[in-house]
């Protein structure tokens, strides 16, 4: 009882130095498929702690989509009301999926039938990013402990597993993202009333004065054991102040120091697999894991760190393509990951590329690559053509005697009539929503995320 209040008092302390607000989402009565046993769990145990650690906390369940937009937008303007010296939390557990390398949280009224459909019938991560940084915060942090399996039987074949990678280093300085596995992997529901990324991370929370950079090195541990290295949260950071959930505000983050691969080899060299293993996961950094794959064959924890680095590499090409967007872009995923779970639909955003018109500057004329555009053109806008010789003799004629000539009059003017300007139809293609993406797929940081990475390569 007496660590409670403690953890309590410590929250409160922190409340005093900063406002505190949070927006936290349980997802489990999904309509058109199973519920989700764990979200509304996992909801109802981290309002509790965030409440205790100052936040005032705004809960809700089993929302639509315009429910969820609804809740978005009102916890933007609390933020707002409450002014930018103010931590704004987003917790959100329940089904996420990625269309097209985008982002979506899914409302519990969804009910898709082809991919097309997500965009209309889900919400975009990126709008809720958006709608935060639009509004003037000390620090931004969204968990997402969204990344379970998709469920959706008719587009479950054709979509990509997990989330894709987003980056928030190179959005507005202030913000935190999580995710509970790594992206393009799938979190598990768990099976003791909260998932693994929740109970790891309310354990951590908890500890008092424990920055938030140390608290997801041990959420990132404690889930890859408890799941047997099947799933390891990740994070991308570009927090500028020192957050802890208990204990206070410390004042602007401390500077990360990274390491490289050759520091971790020999930080590693010669200690148990386990040990080393452990040293990886807390940090999550790419250098981390090149240096434990290149000591560490045996399975069962080499094979699964060379499949975490395989992964990662595989997104940040995924992300790199979609930021791209170009034939050439895609082309040059599916050489380098000809077999993967985004084969699909890196085909299909090539071929949408290759048949999005490229327009044509003001005054100049298309270039080579602008050759599925050419189509019949107005004759009204080409030059005359030269008049027949007969014609011109009639030209010259005075206007009274071609005034007595009705019947080639009149078949001018049926000549005239009959004139019909066809022009080929506009291309019909698909224009994604406007992106606005918060990186370019960058090295890891700490959890795979960006505590300083090295951006795009």
């Amino acid at each position: 009882m007496l660590g409670s209040q403690s953890a309590v008092l410590l929250g409160s302390t922190a409340a005093l130095a900063e406002s505190r607000v949070a927006l936290v989402i349980g997802q489990s009565s999904y309509r058109a498929v199973a519920p989700l046993p764990n979200p509304v769990n996992d909801a109802k145990a981290m309002a509790q702690m965030l409440g205790d650690a100052g936040f005032e906390v705004q809960s809700a369940t089993d929302l639509s989509q315009n429910d969820l937009r609804g809740r978005i937008a009102a916890f933007a303007a609390t933020v707002s009301a409450k002014g930018p010296d103010t931590v704004a939390l987003v917790f959100y557990a329940g089904h996420g999926l990625q269309i097209d390398g985008e982002n979506y949280l899914v409302p519990v009224d969804i009910d898709p039938k082809r991919e097309a459909d997500i965009p209309l019938q889900a919400v975009r991560l990126n709008d809720i990013l958006n709608t935060l940084t639009s509004v003037p915060s000390k620090s931004r942090i969204i968990l997402l402990d969204a990344c379970r399996n998709n469920p959706f039987p008719a587009i479950s074949k054709t979509t990509g597993r997990g989330l894709a990678q987003i980056d928030v280093k190179f959005g507005t300085p202030g913000t935190l993202l999580s995710f509970s596995t790594s992206p393009g992997a799938e979190a598990e529901d768990g099976k003791d009333g909260n998932s693994p990324y929740t109970t790891a991370l309310l354990k951590a929370g908890r500890e008092p004065g424990l920055s938030i950079e140390d608290a997801f090195k041990r959420v990132r541990l404690s889930v890859n054991q408890a799941t047997e290295g099947r799933q390891t949260p990740w994070e991308s950071s570009s927090l500028v102040n020192d957050f802890r959930f208990f204990g206070g505000d410390a004042g602007a983050k401390p500077a990360v120091t990274r390491k490289t691969v050759d520091q971790w080899r020999k930080e590693l060299q010669g200690k148990p697999v386990q040990d080393a293993n452990n040293l990886i996961v807390s940090d999550g950094s790419v250098e981390a894991y090149e240096a434990f794959v290149g000591l560490y064959a045996e399975p069962p924890l080499g094979p699964q760190a060379k499949d975490w680095l395989d992964r990662h590499y595989k997104m940040v090409a995924w992300n790199n393509a979609v930021i791209t967007n170009t034939a050439p872009s895609y082309r040059d995923f599916l050489a380098k990951y000809p077999d993967s779970d985004l084969t699909s639909t890196a085909q299909k955003l090539e071929e949408r590329t290759l048949n999005k018109p490229v327009p044509v500057a003001a005054g100049g004329t298309a270039g080579a690559t602008n050759v599925a555009l050419a189509a019949p053109t107005c004759p009204c806008g080409a030059p005359p053509a030269a008049a027949p010789a007969s014609k011109k003799a009639e030209k010259s004629e005075p206007a009274k005697k071609r005034a007595d000539k009705p019947s080639q009059r009149r078949s001018r003017e049926i000549v005239e009539e009959e004139i019909v300007i066809r022009r080929a139809p506009p291309p019909v293609y698909y224009e994604p929503a406007p992106r606005v993406y918060y990186g370019g797929g960058g090295y890891g940081g700490y959890g795979g995320g960006n505590y300083g990475g090295r951006g795009r390569y």
